[in-house]
């Protein structure tokens, strides 16, 4: 049996556990802490990068949770997430990609950052103008790309619900709205949708290594 080593903390990790239980994929869960299980050498030959999402498939070791969704797509293609005309397939890869790398910073910056920071303000035009271009991307269709739910909608639904969260008014973008009601109203979102206790631990956890990576980094620049 598939085994998937998760945190339900970890927004990475829901886009795989949502996969999963959207494909109706057999798995066995095993919850790394975060604390240390991380850390210890049985997981490092799994990860030698020590994070999460991770799955072994039949002795096969997956890392990186767009990878992994790519990977359980061919393994397991019912019911497709990937549409196949280029259009439709480039507008789920388009927001996979900008998610991770233009939306999900945004709110780590969100997170981390005191409410009279000027990063703040900042962070949330630049969430405005994704939200303006998911708008666009989604058009008239239910779901990104195709009428059925696609990758894409994985990616970004592990985001965007958690944008109200921080002041940020979904009803601004009626469409991505409409899409993320549309979103949790089935029943993988909301087996994987964090309380509140959880969302303050995320909050709590995201500060802690952003802190870390930060002095991280002033070491580096001081060692150079």
């Amino acid at each position: 049996m598939l085994k998937f080593y998760y945190n339900p903390l970890s927004p990475n990790a829901r886009r795989v556990r949502l996969t999963l239980l959207e494909k109706g994929i057999q798995f066995e869960p095993i919850l790394l802490n975060l604390d240390g299980d991380q850390l210890q050498p049985e997981f490092q030959e799994i990860n030698p990068f020590h994070h999460i999402p991770v799955i072994v498939d039949n002795g096969f070791r997956m890392v990186e949770s767009l990878a992994i969704l790519d990977y359980l797509e061919a393994k397991y293609p019912k019911p497709a997430m990937l549409p196949t005309e280029p259009e439709a397939l480039a507008t789920v890869r388009m927001v996979q990609m900008i998610t991770a790398n233009e939306l999900f910073p945004q709110v780590i910056t969100l997170i981390y950052e005191r409410e009279d920071s000027p990063q703040i303000e900042k962070a949330k035009q630049h969430i405005n103008k994704v939200m303006d271009f998911f708008t666009e991307a989604l058009g008239d269709s239910p779901y990104f790309g195709n009428e059925q739910l696609t990758l894409g909608d994985i990616v970004a639904g592990s985001a965007v619900p958690l944008l109200p969260k921080f002041g940020i008014n979904l009803s601004d973008y009626p469409r991505i709205d409409d899409w993320c009601k549309r979103l949790m109203a089935r029943e993988a979102w909301r087996k994987t949708e964090l309380s509140a206790e959880e969302f303050e631990q995320f909050k709590r956890r995201v500060r802690v290594l952003v802190k870390l990576r930060r002095r991280e980094l002033l070491r580096e620049n001081n060692n150079q």
